[in-house]
């Protein structure tokens, strides 16, 4: 048994996530999770909500709220939804905890201890009008590279280029739209990150098994222009982890807080030993899984995201943990992901253009959002969300291929032999070639789910389900019966098991769909299916089943255009 560590990419507290974040951290993930403890292992699925920076404050300004309130109010709805999809995580933390606080501010005070801190004076637009500083996205103006005129303070959304706010053209205060701004001087916090640089790079070449995308992101960053930078890690807002060195005051930075780019990574330690504290354990159960020194030596971390985040995940996060000198686990693979565009344009938080998780599930059940978004990873290239390839792939794959299945072997098995697994007959070549092909798939199938390879797995689950039909179709049970009632059962036996074994292998995927299958098998054996031939025989004969309520139904013209239409404009 293997102790396997998973994170997600912390989704931003401002508002409810689109497909797109949740198809390039939250859903992969949760398949991993799901897949390896369906193996056996030991699993440890962390995420957690990011309730720093310059978005929490002016996403609870727009709404009117406390910025503390606004935190907690939207992390309960996000968790909601998270729910609503199936995402199993062993815990959804939240970075503004009080664990979060204390090691943000030791990993802060450590890095100082090792030389790793310098304090900088630098300009920063400040408003007259707001009496305030403006950092990141509380400015907004023209971008110097593309001419976008909408273009936040620490990024523009248009051309993705990185900025800073001295660098707009025009700019405004987020707040009031004021313009009465001028530069003045300021001092804050850098992580010397060019210091690390020969061990980040080390760190990053011993990697050889990262996809292409991480590494070739982690190298441009790491090498291009200037290469490394050292980067702020504090800022003049009043939400955030207040700057200390450890639990002392840092002399000259009262009243900062520290960047939430810095203390949203350390959230995956701390709401590991958030589930600790939820569960009544002690700081050995977490430290097990992040201190090499407490047991974490023996665990493998897989860290999920969309490919913006990776150059903070490849070298300022690793960055901290390198330069506090201490024996913290780092990270083994990194799986990223591409953008999910959506029906001819980009998914847009900030613009609320696509479709979200909420609107989403009122619509049809997570299963359906799943198994299209999985089938859809976005891994070697960005992909596109339409309507309707939404369609079609619901109906042929859910509802035509496996949902029929699961439909005509139930009923077909009740009208003719009664609600328990028939006794006759004995598996004949048919049943042994199908057993044989579903053998090699099932290894195809597992070795791209340990590889995280997810569109290729979910590939191989299709073509899993398609033999089961194409082997209903040539054993013909509703011929058969007519003339060798005996043989007619030995089929419906094989078929009622191979339910049960589409349930197991589908289960990471579609989790309510196999529960269903599952259930209607009679059974609560998830056991993988190493051995096929074995598992082809699990269910008995004379073990009760029933018919299930139906797996999936299938989109109708009306509807598609009716969400077509419903979703093309922006979110208010």
């Amino acid at each position: 048994m293997a102790r396997i560590l998973i994170t997600s990419a912390i989704p931003y507290i401002n508002g409810i996530k689109h497909l797109g974040n949740l198809v390039g951290s939250q859903l992969p993930a949760d398949l991993f999770a799901r897949f390896n403890r369906a193996m056996g292992h030991e699993v440890m699925f962390i995420c957690a909500t990011d309730e720093h920076g310059t978005p929490a404050e002016l996403a609870a300004a727009k709404a009117g709220k406390p910025v503390e309130a606004y935190c907690a109010e939207m992390h309960a709805v996000q968790a909601e939804i998270a729910k609503g999809f199936r995402l199993s995580f062993d815990h959804f933390g939240r970075s503004s905890s009080q664990r979060n606080h204390r090691l943000t501010q030791h990993f802060a005070g450590k890095l100082a201890e090792n030389g790793l801190i310098a304090e900088v004076s630098e300009k920063q637009v400040f408003s007259i009008d707001d009496n305030r500083f403006l950092p990141d996205r509380y400015i907004t103006g023209t971008c110097p590279n593309c001419g976008y005129e909408a273009a936040r303070g620490d990024q523009c959304e248009n051309c993705t280029k990185q900025l800073d706010p001295t660098d707009l053209i025009n700019p405004r205060s987020s707040i009031s739209g004021s313009t009465n701004l001028e530069v003045r001087e300021t001092k804050h916090l850098y992580l010397k990150q060019r210091a690390l640089r020969d061990k980040l790079e080390a760190w990053i070449d011993s990697k050889k098994d990262w996809p292409i995308l991480t590494t070739s992101i982690a190298k441009k960053w790491l090498n291009d222009g200037d290469g490394l930078q050292d980067r702020g890690i504090t800022r003049d807002l009043y939400w955030g982890i207040p700057v200390k060195k450890g639990d002392q005051p840092w002399p000259g930075m009262e009243g900062k807080v520290f960047y939430v780019w810095f203390d949203a990574p350390i959230e995956y330690i701390a709401g590991t030993a958030e589930w600790a504290d939820a569960n009544g354990q002690d700081d050995a159960a977490w430290e097990r899984w992040w201190r090499t020194d407490k047991g974490a030596s023996d665990v493998t971390y897989y860290q999920f995201m969309g490919k913006d985040n990776v150059p903070f995940h490849t070298l300022s996060f690793p960055a901290t943990i390198l330069g506090s000198g201490e024996p913290w686990k780092l990270v083994d693979y990194l799986k990223s992901f591409n953008y999910l565009n959506y029906d001819g344009g980009q998914f847009s938080t900030s613009q609320g253009r696509g479709v979200f998780m909420d609107q989403a599930l009122s619509i049809l059940p997570s299963d359906y959002w799943r198994w299209w978004l999985l089938s859809h990873a976005p891994e070697s290239s960005d992909s596109e969300f339409t309507w309707e390839n939404f369609q079609t792939s619901v109906n042929k794959d859910l509802a035509d291929v496996l949902g029929n299945l699961v439909s005509r072997v139930t009923k077909f098995a009740v009208s003719k032999f009664g609600t328990d697994v028939p006794a006759g007959g004995h598996f004949g070549p048919l049943e042994t070639a199908l057993i044989a092909d579903l053998g090699a798939r099932i290894a195809d199938y597992t070795k791209f789910m340990s590889e995280m390879e997810v569109r290729k797995a979910a590939s191989e689950l299709r073509a899993i389900w398609v033999i089961g039909n194409e082997y209903l179709q040539q054993a013909a049970p509703w011929s058969v019966v007519k003339t060798d009632p005996e043989q007619a059962q030995a089929i419906i036996r094989l078929a009622l098991n191979l339910i049960r074994v589409y349930a197991v292998l589908s289960a990471p995927f579609i989790p309510d769909a196999s529960a269903t299958m599952m259930k209607a098998v009679g059974s609560d054996d998830w056991t993988w299916p190493a051995d096929i031939s074995a598992a082809m025989r699990t269910l008995p004969a004379g073990h009760a089943f029933e018919v299930p309520e139906n797996l999936f139904r299938k989109i109708t013209d009306e509807e598609r255009a009716d969400w077509q239409t419903r979703f093309s404009g922006v979110r208010s």
